[in-house]
């Protein structure tokens, strides 16, 4: 496919509405080999998992919309470790030369610049979401993906990408969003919600429940959000897996850590002046940021093996700043 840039109308919705989705960023195609992958790397850990007794199948004959949830069956241990396998760590546990190749796409960048009309795009946090059938702590509260972002950037424009691997529809758990209610602010969020989710509750969301819109999107689309854009997603009641990937994306203008090691920031996220002349305190300081598209300066756009030099160096120091935003316990309230 030829990477697009969105129309007038398109970006116009986006801005009006707080999201936007486009059925057709990739052919359905495009996207196998980082399922294949996925598929490979359950396979790994599952023989892993084996060699520890926690399970005696593996599967291996069912795709990979299917195989972990036999496993979970077999032992909901063994499920749920393949799961925090892919989900856990720094910048989305499980990175690869199939993620590295979708963050670095044209086919999603080039939207991405439009609705932030810049060509100037750092990357940030990303997370895969392998989303297990009738399982509770799959189920994301009502949120905005600021509320994980330190507060001098509640007013900035950064994108989520929210992409499936698989149609996501209302039977498997796609999304609600509350729409045309980004334009105001980060609201009160509580911590300790279902799987350690941030929530908001009802009363503090910026409009009624009830006027959420369901958004299905289909493999090869691309749910675009704002991270002010309220959202949650629903129970999957589906026999398979809904598997996923938000990526995040901002200009480079934007508060960042960009070419920052990590052991020159001090715990608020800010860098050493002594080693780099622009100070600049990122969004979220315990995960790195890449630039990933640029005219200004294409020889500092992010490579593969930087990627994952960074990525490993990242995921072994363990910056110390993690709780970004302080926000009070649901149980204390």
């Amino acid at each position: 496919m030829t990477p697009r840039s969105l129309t007038p109308s398109e970006i116009s919705f986006f801005q009006q509405e707080g999201y936007l989705i486009v059925p057709d960023v990739f052919d359905p195609a495009e996207l196998e080999p980082l399922r294949q992958e996925l598929h490979l790397e359950i396979n790994r850990k599952a023989l892993e998992l084996q060699s520890e007794g926690l399970l005696s199948n593996l599967h291996e004959d069912l795709d990979l919309d299917h195989q972990i949830c036999a496993i979970h069956q077999d032992s909901k241990e063994a499920g749920l470790a393949l799961v925090k396998h892919l989900i856990g760590g720094n910048g989305g546990g499980y990175f690869s030369p199939g993620v590295f190749d979708l963050i670095v796409n044209p086919l999603l960048m080039t939207p991405v610049a439009s609705l932030l009309a810049s060509e100037e795009l750092i990357t940030s946090t990303y997370r895969i979401r392998p989303k297990l059938p009738n399982l509770g702590s799959g189920n994301v509260p009502w949120h905005q993906d600021g509320g994980y972002l330190s507060s001098h950037c509640d007013q900035e424009l950064i994108i989520t990408c929210w992409v499936p691997l698989v149609d996501a529809t209302m039977d498997n758990g796609c999304m609600e969003i509350l729409p045309r209610t980004h334009q105001s602010r980060i609201v009160k969020h509580h911590a300790g919600g279902n799987a350690d989710f941030l929530v908001i509750r009802d009363e503090d969301l910026p409009d009624e429940p009830s006027k959420a819109i369901s958004a299905p999107c289909p493999r090869g689309g691309v749910v675009f959000m704002t991270s002010r854009t309220p959202h949650c997603s629903t129970p999957n009641t589906s026999d398979g897996i809904r598997w996923s990937l938000d990526l995040r994306y901002k200009s480079a203008d934007t508060p960042n850590n960009a070419g920052i090691e990590p052991a020159y920031v001090d715990s608020q996220g800010e860098a050493d002046p002594d080693f780099y002349e622009k100070v600049n305190v990122a969004c979220y300081p315990p995960e790195p940021e890449f630039l990933v598209m640029s005219r200004q300066h294409p020889d500092q756009v992010i490579d593969h093996d930087e990627y994952m030099r960074l990525r490993v160096l990242f995921e072994n120091t363990k910056p110390r700043t993690k709780d970004v935003r302080p926000w009070p316990s649901l149980q204390s309230t």
